[in-house]
């Protein structure tokens, strides 16, 4: 029988990535919180705020980006062992629609679970009432970190 993410998820992920992300001033920062948890999947939530936008009232690209690298990153952590930490080392959005809406939700998922490297996509949807738009999607490369000074799970 095939190996699920479910398999291989920390006995503790949901407390242990939300513990987490309640250090993130960056995610403070952007009124972010955390939506879905689940074995290899994590979803962050925001809300359009006048001081997240660019010159023409759009979320930032960078915003979104870092909301996106860390639901990608948090979707990898799920699934990492208690002396783990993670740190991303690569990724790539593509921007694919004007960042609007009152509401954002990124979600990460991962694509192929290792032991040092864990490969993620996540993808970013603009929010209206019952209406999803897709803006953003992104490839994301994470890895386990263990034993580096600076660096805790």
């Amino acid at each position: 029988m095939p190996i699920t993410l479910s398999d291989l998820a920390h006995p503790d992920h949901v407390q242990r990535v939300s513990q987490s992300f309640a250090l993130q001033g960056a995610m403070h920062t952007l009124g972010a919180h955390l939506g879905r948890i689940a074995p290899g999947e994590v979803d962050i939530e925001l809300d359009w705020a006048p001081s997240l936008t660019q010159q023409h009232g759009f979320l930032h690209a960078g915003m979104v980006s870092a909301a996106l690298d860390s639901a990608c990153g948090y979707a990898a952590f799920t699934l990492m062992p208690d002396e783990a930490a993670v740190l991303t080392i690569e990724f790539k959005i593509n921007l694919l629609a004007p960042a609007r809406g009152p509401r954002f939700r990124m979600e990460g998922r991962v694509i192929k679970p290792g032991r040092t490297i864990t490969v993620c996509e996540g993808r970013a949807y603009g929010i209206d009432g019952s209406q999803e738009k897709l803006i953003a999607t992104m490839g994301c490369t994470l890895m386990s970190v263990i034993g580096r000074d600076g660096v805790a799970g």
